[in-house]
């Protein structure tokens, strides 16, 4: 049997494969429980310099395996549900990666979205490439943003993190530059060089990165902030698609169309955690995504939104709420509730500070 994770140390540096190329490298949760036991025991072993991530195949990571999360709906959450363990172990395990005190180079091509954002962007240098596809999709299945996207993306210039949040759009490896979501861009074809030089050279990772990185090119996203920022300033959903009403632009009209495609609730639980999540350290950003996340899979819209989306690929979810207006603040409010015994807990392991604490990173 081929490990979905395969792990090996060249010289200086910990490179860990993530190798499910037929799923785009889906997190399962044997996935995320050998990264983080790895993670762990190469942040302890000096012989370890900094420790690279990689996907196998034509993406870097599309998220967590939510399809295992849809068979196991009828199992309620708990101690010992599957859907639990995965998000609970997960959360943990993007916490880890930011606190991580050697240089975590996550190296995204492709595909990179939900958890693959996380697995990267949590880091200390996130590199895209060429064909790097950011995107946080998750309202388009009954979800949210998390993985702590409600800090990284909150932290984004203007209101384009609220935007990518709520539409569901993409970007490129200039847009995610110019966002500070990803650090450096360095060319696929200049890939292997990296990882050689930062497997055998003892030179800062910020200088090696230096080498190898390129200009990528002017950010899309970056251009259209003022009409972004003029539309997505508003307090409420219902208000921000008035704004994208009264916009005259092809953007503006995509992202209408994207948005009356998501879940209403899932919607006002994005905007409720990204008007909070950008002052969030990202312990308290975490538990205020898993409180929710615990709610939304104990409700309807996650499962069918999969359903439609990935299982029966009809695109034609029947959502809770047949409208914004259907969803009250309460029950937005609710999900944001203390969990008592099953709060999100994390240990402390005097890891301290996160690795180039104090300079402009999400």
């Amino acid at each position: 049997m081929i490990d979905s994770v395969q792990f090996e140390q060249r010289r200086r540096l910990g490179v860990a494969t993530l190798n499910r190329p037929k799923a785009l490298n889906a997190l399962t949760l044997e996935m995320v429980r050998s990264l983080d036991r790895q993670i762990a025991a190469w942040e302890s072993d000096r012989s370890v310099h900094a420790v690279m991530l990689r996907g196998e195949g034509r993406a870097f990571c599309a998220g967590g395996d939510v399809r295992a999360v849809h068979a196991s709906r009828h199992h309620p959450p708990g101690p010992g549900d599957y859907k639990t363990e995965l998000f609970r172990e997960e959360f943990h395990l993007m916490r880890r990666i930011h606190r991580f005190r050697k240089p975590w180079v996550a190296l995204t091509h492709g595909i990179t979205m939900g958890g693959g954002a996380g697995l990267s962007v949590n880091g200390s240098h996130c590199v895209a490439s060429e064909t790097t596809v950011f995107a946080m999709p998750e309202v388009f299945i009954g979800s949210f943003p998390d993985v702590a996207a409600t800090r990284f993306l909150g932290r984004t210039p203007g209101k384009i993190g609220l935007f990518l949040s709520l539409t569901g759009a993409r970007a490129d490896a200039a847009d995610a530059m110019s966002l500070g979501l990803a650090r450096h861009f360095v060319p696929q074809a200049r890939f292997a060089g990296l990882a050689e030089a930062l497997a055998t050279e003892s030179a800062d990772v910020g200088a090696v990165m230096a080498r190898f990185a390129a200009d990528p090119g002017r950010s899309r996203l970056a251009a259209l902030r003022p009409a972004i920022d003029r539309c997505f300033r508003h307090d409420t959903v219902e208000a921000i698609v008035s704004a994208l009403r009264s916009e005259d632009s092809q953007w503006a009209k995509d992202a209408l169309s994207a948005m009356d495609r998501a879940s209403p609730l899932s919607l006002k639980l994005a905007l409720r955690v990204n008007q909070e999540g950008s002052a969030l350290e990202i312990e308290d950003a975490l538990t205020l995504e898993y409180r929710a996340m615990m709610h939304v899979i104990a409700g309807p819209d996650f499962y069918e939104g999969v359903r439609a989306v990935l299982i029966d690929k009809d695109q034609k979810p029947r959502w809770r709420h047949s409208s914004l207006a259907d969803v009250s603040e309460a029950e937005v409010e609710s999900h944001f509730e203390n969990l008592g015994d099953r709060e999100l807990r994390f240990e402390v392991d005097g890891s301290g500070e996160p690795m180039h604490a104090g300079e402009a990173r999400p």
